[in-house]
């Protein structure tokens, strides 16, 4: 999107179908349709001004081609960025990325105690499904919590996702088994956390446009802390409590967490129950510029997550002592903090696209240039702080992407199909990473760290061809 779609145009509440700009459309017609908006004048013929309109924001000369939302209800409004309300939605969707997210973001802990207890007489390659099913579960189920949040709005859906959530952790702290860590922890938690993941990224939506990738990030450093948090209490706890315990501990933890979220988390926009139509989940694949944006988001993400699972065990292969590489997780997501909030101010200020391109080479590069040639403590704890800030502009740049080419009206959807696809590349993401490591104790890890920055690098590059589908090749604001 250009530069005009920062300035919110005020609500059009006639205009009941969005209709996408014929292709006579002239960019003289664009900028005085603009310009009536911003002095607050309507149109004569509101499908017109409708033409030119996205989120009651008016559209650059470039933005031809946008998906028209379904016919529906009026739309509410320009988002308020701002306000009493916007800013508790903020907290509550901040405590359910803690919480769901942030779980997430520990995954690298339970792989390395797995695989030295419970299974340790299963190879690397099998124990890492556990970990990837959970990450793959959380994004795949994006599109039933998607629908269910535009037809119902995250009230239903948290209760619901509080549930599973903390039920599955509680499952999981009885197995033994590993079909029990499969259903407990890689099936029932996520699920939950899937349902507390797209409620808090969707209600944050509805509130923010100009603001909105700040209040993403906001929100997504929830997640960050929730994964410096976990960690050190799931390591600490262990030796003290037991496994068990240790888990149970968590999941209290969590209840406390989504408690507030119910509390303060909600929607702006009036949510009415549609029919169920499959092909709300395809016709975005219709929408070049969601298509190159998800592709991006599929590469990315399938390297994404090969240091959070392997960065512990490819320290201790190299000498790291166990006491020390359990902070690297900690380490990591501290930074990323920083890595999801500083990055989202900025790209409201100078393109969207253009802070998640820098910051999706800076993580690959990461990879080849600092991790790939780690052989000892200092470059391992340096890796870990400054892939944890650069890999963190992913989280809460992500929905803003695919926010600002959407309808604010089926951003649900359309969010839900993006994390279903890129569920794909965390699903198959780890399991490759652990058939390339012959030994986590003693193997190479040079293969896994080459086809993760690689595959981030091809995510990065597709990022910038998506910019250039958005924007056009003229450099501004995208």
């Amino acid at each position: 999107m250009g530069a005009n779609n920062e300035h919110v145009a005020p609500s059009i509440d006639s205009a009941t179908t969005n209709t996408a700009p014929s292709d006579n459309s002239t960019p003289a017609m664009s900028e005085q349709v603009n310009d009536d908006l911003e002095k607050g004048i309507r149109t004569a013929d509101p499908v017109e001004t409708e033409k030119h309109v996205v989120n009651g924001e008016p559209l650059s000369e470039n933005s031809e081609g946008v998906t028209p939302a379904p016919a529906g209800p009026p739309g509410p409004g320009p988002p308020p960025d701002g306000g009493a309300e916007a800013w508790m939605s903020v907290l509550g969707a901040f405590c359910g990325l803690f919480v769901s997210f942030g779980w997430i973001n520990c995954i690298g802990v339970f792989q390395t105690y797995y695989e030295s207890h419970q299974l340790s007489d299963m190879s690397t390659s099998t124990v890492t499904w556990i970990t990837s099913l959970e990450t793959f579960v959380m994004f795949f189920a994006g599109p039933v919590f998607g629908t269910l949040f535009d037809n119902y709005g995250p009230r239903y859906i948290l209760l619901g996702g509080t549930f599973l959530h903390v039920f599955g952790l509680m499952m999981a702290s009885l197995s033994t088994e590993y079909y029990q860590f499969i259903l407990a922890q890689g099936i029932c938690s996520p699920l939950g956390a899937s349902a507390v993941f797209n409620a808090s990224v969707n209600s944050v939506s509805t509130w923010f446009a100009k603001r909105r990738a700040f209040a993403l990030g906001v929100t997504a450093s929830g997640s960050s802390l929730g994964g410096v948090i976990f960690p050190i209490m799931v390591s600490n706890l262990i030796p003290k409590v037991g496994f068990p315990w240790a888990m149970r501990i968590c999941a209290f933890l969590i209840l406390a967490m989504l408690g507030v979220s119910n509390v303060t988390l909600k929607s702006r926009l009036k949510h009415t129950k549609k029919p169920f139509d499959i092909m709300n989940f395809v016709r975005p694949l219709k929408d070049v510029k969601f298509v190159v944006t998800v592709a991006a988001c599929f590469c990315f993400f399938w390297g994404m997550f090969l240091p959070f699972t392997f960065v512990i065990t490819q320290a201790q292969r190299y000498g790291m002592s166990e006491h020390l590489s359990q902070y690297l997780i900690p380490i990591l997501n501290a930074a990323s903090i920083f890595g999801r909030t500083l990055p989202g101010y900025m790209a409201d200020r100078v393109g969207r696209y253009n802070v998640m391109i820098f910051f999706s080479y800076l993580s690959g590069i990461l990879v080849l240039a600092l991790w790939l040639p780690s052989r000892s403590n200092a470059p391992a704890i340096v890796f870990s702080a400054m892939y944890g800030f650069g890999s963190g502009a992913f989280v809460s740049l992500a929905p803003a992407l695919i926010a600002q080419i959407s309808d604010l009206r089926e951003v649900g959807v359309r969010n839900g199909t993006c994390f279903s696809i890129i569920s794909f590349a965390a699903l198959t993401g780890t399991p490759i990473g652990g058939a390339l490591v012959p030994d986590v104790l003693t193997g190479s890890y040079t293969s896994l760290q080459i086809f993760c920055g690689v595959v981030m690098l091809a995510g990065a590059t597709l990022f910038v061809v998506a910019r250039i589908v958005v924007g056009g090749v003229k450099l501004g604001k995208v």
